[in-house]
């Protein structure tokens, strides 16, 4: 039985696709963009991190990542994890994500016996 063909894609695209994703689903979408280095997509598209489990990723690749997911205000930082260190983006130009406020879907407690 013959393998189907490698469908070669380009990481924009890719990256672009896990982007509309976070923001349809409201999940982080995880794409690995190299052999040892990963980019997470936070819910609405407009946060990201990457990591890699061997080494720190470059600042370099993140502003790469940053252009190609069109953020307009990209602001960098760190995050140290338990067992790696992960480069943080977010783009400041964009609105604040809104979660729904805990206290309006307050259940009552249940009635005395």
């Amino acid at each position: 039985m013959a393998l189907p063909p490698t469908a070669t894609v380009k990481i924009r695209e890719v990256l672009r696709r896990a982007q509309q994703r976070a923001r349809d689903t409201n999940r982080t979408q995880q794409v690995q963009i190299g052999e040892d280095l990963y980019c997470r997509i936070a819910p609405g598209g407009r946060r990201f991190l990457l990591f890699s489990l061997d080494s720190e990723p470059e600042r370099s690749v993140a502003e790469a990542v940053a252009q190609a997911l069109n953020l307009k205000t990209p602001e960098y930082g760190w995050h140290q994890g338990a067992t790696l260190r992960s480069l943080t983006v977010i783009d400041t130009s964009a609105p604040a994500p809104t979660f729904p406020d805990a206290l309006e879907n307050e259940v009552p407690p249940p009635e005395a016996p």
